[in-house]
């Protein structure tokens, strides 16, 4: 007959919940607590300025109801400005990040020389903000949406050429080293096979890209690049807050359509891909 003991296996040493953590963590802890402090003030939080505030936030509010529609045939004209701004920066950019992507991804580049410069030039890009973009558009094309647009192009091509050079790399090799073993070449195993495998991941980033310069768009006009933003300056320099609650109420209609095709395109496209 067995022992009790070959029955029952001893029972495991429950350790404790909380480990005291090291000196080392501790004081990296304190480190960014005090950073933290410190960053308070340096941003300006002050909760007494945000209370004497409070009454002008309210002043504010009242006076964008009922919003204005005397201007709304303008301010719709600018809406769509808005959008062809988003849309054709979007399609552009797309479109010139998949050669960028190419040469930056480990497994598609020609050279290690080509995919860190590739690289940088995509981390460069990537990490300038956009009104630095459109500041210096606007200055070297002029005022309007031209300049707007370039701003989505160049921001597109920073975020999507990391991301397609990513679902590159994340593409299954086997197709490839099996058409590599027959003698296809480069252009074909990316035609073939990193395309068509990353194509899923690329029609995401594409169509989050679409949503993301929707919203981006409208920040442009406040620096002159042409879209709604101007409009919306406008009236908020000039006290007019019931006209700009209109404005911010089409934006939102604007950045919710835009978002709910995105959504719907993004369903139908990956269910007919798989």
């Amino acid at each position: 007959m067995p022992e009790p003991s070959q029955i029952h296996p001893a029972s495991p040493v429950l350790r404790g919940r909380f480990q005291r953590p090291s000196w080392l963590s501790s004081g990296l802890f304190a480190l960014f607590l005090g950073f933290f402090l410190w960053s308070l003030a340096g941003a300006g939080m002050s909760l007494q300025s945000l209370i004497q505030g409070l009454p002008n936030m309210g002043t504010i509010v009242g006076e964008m109801f009922p919003p204005a529609t005397d201007r709304a045939q303008p301010i719709f004209e600018a809406i769509l400005v808005t959008f062809q701004m988003a849309l054709v920066g979007t399609v552009i950019g797309v479109i010139l990040s998949v050669p960028m992507a190419l040469l930056a991804a480990r497994n598609t580049s020609p050279h290690p020389l080509v995919r860190y410069v590739t690289r940088s030039i995509i981390s460069f890009v990537r990490t300038v903000p956009d009104l630095a973009w459109a500041l210096f558009f606007v200055v070297s094309v002029g005022l309007g949406p031209f300049a707007g647009t370039l701003t989505i192009i160049v921001d597109t091509i920073g975020f999507c050429g990391r991301f397609f050079a990513e679902a590159f790399e994340e593409v299954d090799p086997g197709p490839s080293e099996a058409l590599d073993s027959i003698g296809s070449r480069p252009l074909d195993r990316i035609a073939v096979v990193q395309i068509p495998g990353a194509l899923p991941s690329m029609i995401n980033t594409g169509l989050f890209s679409l949503e993301k310069a929707a919203r981006s768009s409208v920040v442009l006009g406040l620096v002159g690049a042409g879209g709604i933003g101007a409009e919306l300056a406008v009236s908020m320099e000039m006290f007019r807050y019931d006209q700009a609650a209109f404005i911010i109420f089409s934006i939102f209609i604007l950045v919710y359509l835009v978002e709910h095709f995105s959504s719907r395109m993004r369903e139908r496209l990956l269910t007919q891909i798989r």
